[in-house]
């Protein structure tokens, strides 16, 4: 873990018409050194590998968020706009069935999604500690601060770190609490890391708290695949994207325009891959490391999985970390779900 960085406690946010100030708190648990030499062994690692990969959490600097927030609202990516509109109907219910006091987003991004939640318990006079944990620092924070000023009743715990190595950094819960990850970030996460990941939110869980998870359904392949295959090239710019803030954090020299995007649905795995093709043989050299690799022409680095699911595949994969579906939500395409989730008694699923 790189050295945790802190600004405590920030009581710079003035009181709101008579009303107590919010209380803002930002930890980071991923400086600039720590990220740098984190991506440098993924980087390693991935092209070493055959086939060749890299890590997707490294598309997501300034410009890739802002790539994928013009990819959220193309015609052909469904994904975020069947989840806004999941949310916006059930929060209100959700908030009054649940009465969390302490909200967790995992992956927080700008924090748009929660603000469903949010404006439900404002207006049911609820009072909440919310805790967004993302790998983007400035990012969280600028959305933590706007939250604090939209929110009178709102604590903001923030936490810049990945959670997949950071989950632990979460500070314990405030009264009840609900857990969430959106956007079916969870399909990017292999088998294997998918059960480590839901034993780590089990463990911030009580059998009172609850977890509220984004997943992105099976359906026809033609619809799955112009998700991301967008006919503007929105996407295939976001793929390359993450040779640029490779080239720029170490110093590597991709050219990106010497990849082609390759996007299909693999059907035997549920997944769709999302790969750059190198239209050239070319070298890339990681000066820092003094290590070098060749691409031969044709050559793919798989940059990102996004697996689908059912509802009986989702019941599976909780169960074995522990855990147990208490509702499944849809909308009436069953394009997306929603799943809630609660802790299970007795030992884990084998």
């Amino acid at each position: 873990m790189s050295t945790e960085m802190r600004c405590a406690r920030d009581d710079s946010v003035q009181a709101l018409d008579g009303k107590p100030a919010v209380r803002l708190r930002c930890d980071r648990f991923i400086d600039e050194r720590g990220f740098v030499q984190a991506m440098t062994e993924d980087v390693l690692r991935g092209l070493a590998h055959t086939p060749k990969s890299l890590p997707p959490r490294y598309f997501y600097d300034e410009a890739g968020c802002a790539l994928f927030e013009r990819i959220t609202r193309l015609p052909e990516y469904y994904l975020t706009r069947v989840e806004e509109e999941l949310l916006r109907s059930l929060a209100p219910a959700l908030m009054r069935e649940l009465k969390p006091q302490d909200i967790v987003e995992i992956g927080s991004g700008s924090s748009i999604k929660i603000r469903h939640f949010l404006d439900a318990l404002a207006e049911q006079n609820g009072a909440v500690r919310y805790v967004p944990m993302d790998v983007n620092a400035p990012v969280a924070e600028r959305a933590a601060r706007k939250l604090t000023q939209d929110y009178p009743n709102l604590w903001v715990h923030a936490i810049a770190g990945d959670f997949e190595r950071h989950l632990g950094c979460v500070p314990p819960a405030q009264g009840r609490r609900l857990v969430t990850f959106f956007g079916s970030t969870i399909g990017n996460l292999g088998p294997l890391s998918r059960r480590e990941f839901l034993l780590q939110v089990r463990a911030l869980m009580r059998p009172s708290d609850r977890f509220l998870l984004g997943l992105d359904l099976v359906k026809d392949r033609a619809v799955l695949e112009a998700a991301y295959n967008d006919c503007q090239g929105v996407t295939a710019e976001f793929n390359r994207n993450i040779l640029r803030v490779i080239n720029r954090q170490l110093g590597a020299n991709f050219d990106p325009a010497a990849f082609a995007h390759r996007a299909f649905y693999q059907l035997s795995t549920r997944c769709i891959e999302m790969h750059l093709v190198s239209t050239r043989s070319q070298t890339v050299f990681l000066p820092d490391s003094k290590v070098a690799f060749d691409i031969s022409s044709g050559e793919s680095i798989l940059t990102e999985n996004s697996y689908k699911f059912t509802r009986r595949s989702s019941e599976q994969m909780l169960r074995e970390a522990g855990m147990g579906l208490e509702a499944w939500f849809t909308d009436a395409q069953s394009r997306f779900a929603l799943a809630l989730v609660s802790v299970r008694d007795g030992s884990l699923a084998r």
